[in-house]
């Protein structure tokens, strides 16, 4: 039997992509890959791991994830900065979900050498 892919889209396992960040055993090493972890963090409801990678300055004190929202795809529309090299990022993205899509422009931040979510904004299909 084959393990199932990541929920970020990836091929790996969840286990070897998303999971390792969401266990603490790796950090995201891009903006982009950080995009992934926490989408795969709100598909398997880990309002701690959202937490953990939010910008301090945007964070919000609590998260409350609605159990009944079923996550179905990512897919990710562009990317600019965001790599080792950079200090910011961006990355737009599809998030589609029963019922519908969320269409987003994201920016993140590297905090004491670690990518964190700041915001994002909300794009018109």
């Amino acid at each position: 039997m084959t393990p199932r892919s990541c929920p970020c889209g990836l091929p790996e396992p969840y286990q070897d992509c998303c999971g390792r960040c969401h266990r603490g055993d790796a950090a995201a090493p891009t903006a982009e890959a950080l995009m992934r972890s926490r989408y795969s963090a709100f598909v398997r409801q880990d309002a701690e791991y959202l937490r953990r990678t939010w910008h301090p300055r945007t964070r919000p004190a609590r998260l409350d994830l609605d159990p009944r929202m079923r996550w179905t795809g990512l897919e990710i529309l562009d990317a600019t900065g965001g790599s080792a090299f950079h200090t910011t990022g961006t990355v737009t993205f599809r998030a589609s979900y029963r019922g519908g899509v969320l269409h987003e422009r994201s920016r993140f931040e590297r905090v004491d050498g670690a990518w964190v979510y700041v915001d994002g904004d909300f794009l018109p299909e």
